[in-house]
């Protein structure tokens, strides 16, 4: 009786040990024929349907990037007006563009659309038209290095925004992060390159996991355009200000050495900087960073369909993904580790509002000095000070996620900001003492948006009234133009090329 128990019981272990041999030899033959190439993708491939013959399940999630019914606490995946939600923002960029419209960003599959139809880049009728250079399609596309490689970088830099309108019509995508080669991740954009060599560092000793946080600072960094580059004088050239390292205070002092102003506040009359997207150097600055999490890990987490590991490409916040981008690593509830997000959200968030609004009224009451007849050597420090607390809540605020990325560094440069602020209004109520008024200055109605715009004096219809027109009668021509190029571009099946 025992040998018989023993005699199935082997029997019963050698069946499930071949079923789990054949399963894991239907797995490997599962995993070679996986991706077989359809197509040969030829050079700088901009568009992401050719990428998607040959790698499917990447490129149908990155089609999700389309999805905009994720809301967090803070920000949202659709078209949110920010400055609706922040008046005090239009008094903050009175005289620069981002006070027309400012709306929080959308995924990845809108960076055309979006740039296109935003007031700030205008509305210009024809080629060469338009306040905005070309420059400003240089994130939004993968048909920037592909026209860098085509006619040289300075020359794109040197152009304008309404020149490039019927070449840049496919939103960010493979191309961007992707040699179509190897498949390797490889840096598309000149400006990071060439930022690290400023640091006196080589971008091509980077491990593979520094390059899945590399390929996203291509764009997600704080940039300025240098009209003064020795070897490319005049062009709006894409610059990134680490020379000197590229945290908030280094950043500050070297805009401040070369003297850089994004735009004059006409209000204040002091040369302001506008923080773009600061992501990648507040993320450096935080505690996944230090232990070698990289954006990808949390932003575009792996996941497995039918067997198959890949990269989710639906690029967007971990929030809406919690299972595949945080437990990886934590262990909490998903409502704990949620909640806790949003505290420390909310705690920035609270800093970052007080000091904006002391931020706005400072420009009015600076308004008033110069009524009252103040002189730029009266106002100079006091500039100064606007200038930099207003310079640290942007680095904090324009940061996607910065309250997480690196809550301890973002509440520091909030509450430097706010240090900065209190004293600078204090010079301005002595100085508004000495010039006789010593009331507190009339402020407009903060909670307004649109009355805000009228304040600073933009004429929000005719924009977009002008807009509109741009959109019904360029647009159309830009996209039929670009899709008729691409319709003779050749598309090569890997079958007919053997």
């Amino acid at each position: 009786m025992k040998n018989w128990i023993l005699f199935l019981g082997t029997a019963v272990v050698v069946f499930l040990l071949a079923l789990l041999a054949f399963n894991i030899f239907d797995r490997k033959n599962e995993a070679k024929f996986a991706y077989q190439p359809q197509v040969q993708l030829q050079g700088i491939e901009p568009r992401d349907s050719v990428w998607g013959e040959n790698f499917p399940r990447q490129y149908q999630s990155y089609m999700k990037t389309k999805d905009t019914t994720f809301v967090s606490l803070i920000n949202s995946g659709g078209t949110k007006d920010m400055l609706a939600a922040d008046p005090d923002l239009v008094i903050l960029w009175a005289g620069y563009a981002f006070s027309k419209e400012y709306n929080a960003p959308r995924g990845h599959a809108y960076a055309v659309n979006d740039v296109t139809k935003i007031l700030r880049t205008g509305a210009p009728m024809k080629p060469g038209d338009g306040p905005m250079p070309s420059t400003c399609w240089t994130c939004k596309s993968p048909d920037v290095p592909r026209l860098m490689s085509e006619i040289g970088v300075t020359e794109f830099y040197s152009s304008k925004f309404s020149d490039f309108g019927s070449e840049i019509i496919n939103p960010i995508g493979c191309a961007d992060c992707h040699n179509p080669e190897t498949m390797k991740l490889t840096i598309t954009r000149p400006a990071l390159i060439e930022a690290f060599e400023a640091m006196g560092k080589d971008i091509n000793e980077s491990s593979h996991q520094e390059m899945r946080s590399l390929v996203c600072a291509q764009c997600h960094v704080e940039y300025y355009f240098d009209k003064k580059k020795p070897d490319a004088e005049g062009a709006n050239y894409l610059t990134f200000p680490w020379k000197d390292g590229m945290d908030v205070d280094n950043v500050e002092a070297y805009y401040d050495e070369i003297e850089f102003a994004d735009w004059v506040n006409p209000l204040s009359k002091t040369p302001m900087l506008k923080a773009q997207h600061p992501d990648y150097e507040i993320y450096a600055q935080g505690v996944h960073a230090k232990r070698g999490v990289s954006c990808a890990d949390c932003h575009m987490p792996y996941q497995t369909e039918g067997g198959q590991k890949f990269t989710n490409h639906h690029i967007g916040s971990p929030l809406s993904n919690v299972e595949n981008s945080c437990f990886v690593c934590h262990r909490e509830k998903v409502d704990d580790l949620i909640s806790d997000v949003y505290e420390r959200q909310r705690k920035v968030k609270e800093g970052t509002s007080t000091l904006q609004r002391q931020v706005a009224m400072s420009h009015i009451e600076a308004q008033k000095a110069w009524e009252l007849g103040a002189t730029e050597a009266q106002m100079k420090d006091i500039q100064m000070g606007i200038r930099h607390a207003q310079w640290r809540w942007d680095y904090s605020v324009a940061s996607h996620g910065a309250a997480f990325h690196a809550p301890l560094e973002t509440s520091r440069i909030v509450s430097s900001g706010m240090a900065i602020i209190q004293d600078t209004r204090l010079e301005l109520a002595r100085l508004l003492s000495s010039l006789g008024f010593n009331e507190p200055v009339p402020m407009p109605d903060f909670e307004n948006k649109e009355a805000l715009q009228e304040y600073v004096g933009w004429d929000i219809p005719a924009d977009k009234a002008s807009k509109a027109e741009f959109l019904e009668q360029v647009v159309p021509q830009w996209l039929k133009a670009g899709k008729e190029r691409e319709a003779k571009m050749e598309v090569k099946t890997i079958s007919s090329s053997n």
